[in-house]
């Protein structure tokens, strides 16, 4: 039998909630998973609680931006200088903006 799933305060998380996303709303939520650094299930319920997700470099998360950022420049590259970029583009672009942004003030700190 598996280990209890406990929290980092050693509470039991023995309760499930599940929801519908479009295809959209889901990429766009396993990008900031990815780019945050915490599980799926932290992540979800740190946004759920209005918690502040605090994003500090690690392997993972460098992984991410370097994953978005190659997934970006195919984007642009594939539409060339003819076609609009899509709204999912203009989101992901500003998320790896915003996770690079805050990732340059801790390290100022």
């Amino acid at each position: 039998m598996s280990a209890k799933a406990r929290d980092e305060h050693g509470r039991w998380r023995s309760r499930t909630v599940s929801f519908r996303m479009s295809e959209q709303e889901i990429s766009e939520l396993h990008l900031m998973v990815a780019l945050s650094g915490l599980t799926k299930q932290d992540y979800i319920i740190r946004k759920l609680l209005n918690r502040d997700v605090i994003i500090k470099g690690n392997p993972r998360v460098f992984k991410a931006l370097k994953d978005a950022l190659t997934e970006i420049h195919s984007e642009l590259m594939r539409i060339g200088s003819g076609e609009k970029p899509s709204p999912e583009l203009f989101k992901t672009i500003e998320t790896v903006t915003k996770v690079l942004g805050e990732m340059m003030k801790e390290d100022n700190r």
